[in-house]
């Protein structure tokens, strides 16, 4: 019985020992467990500040553009007074049944209100975009036309029809511009008459 006893009792205690071995190994994988639990924790509250910090300069950034050029559609609407005043004075200068000293005098007050329109542009940043002369550039003008031009390189702006304006160097409207372009010899003239 002595011998049985020391095995039970050897049993026991290489149970104690697994029992023992096994609870530190949970003991362990607990302890790892919380540190994945605490690093994961902690990388999820780093991702949100992140993405709450991005947010915030992403709205700060909405807002001072909305600041800058929130008047752009007013800008745009206001474009037209200069379109009509040209188109008026051009149409004064055409008239033939008005007098010289009245169209004079129209055109002097047209003149008149046409700068002083410029002259709000031009204190809140609204400028005109130069056309004739230049090289055509699709960012500032739009080609309607095209006309043969042989003292012109081709591709320079020769006719402005309507005038183009930036808003704080962004583009309001392009300038509607006709471009040069060379001539055309008689002979190739002839063939597409032909043709049509």
């Amino acid at each position: 019985m002595d011998k049985e006893n020391e095995n039970t009792s050897e049993i026991k205690n290489e149970d104690k020992t697994v029992n023992e071995e096994s609870n530190s190994k949970e003991e362990q994988k607990e302890e790892l467990s919380q540190e994945d639990k605490l690093r994961e924790t902690e990388d999820k509250l780093t991702r949100s500040y992140a993405e709450l910090e991005n947010q915030r300069r992403r709205y700060e950034k909405e807002k001072d553009e909305a600041y800058e050029f929130g008047g752009m559609a007013l800008a745009k609407e206001c474009l037209n007074l200069t379109d009509n005043l040209e188109r008026s004075k051009s149409s004064i200068i055409n008239d033939e049944s008005l007098e010289k000293n009245n169209k004079d005098k129209i055109i002097e007050h047209l003149d008149i209100i046409y700068k002083d329109i410029l002259s709000i542009f031009k204190k809140n940043q609204i400028d005109e975009i130069s056309a004739l002369g230049e090289k055509l550039d699709p960012n500032k003008h739009q080609a309607m036309l095209e006309i043969e031009d042989a003292e012109k390189e081709q591709g320079t702006i020769v006719q402005e029809i309507q005038k183009g304006f930036t808003l704080k160097g962004r583009l309001l409207r392009p300038s509607l511009v006709g471009v040069s372009k060379k001539p055309q010899k008689n002979e190739e003239k002839q063939q597409k008459k032909e043709k049509n």
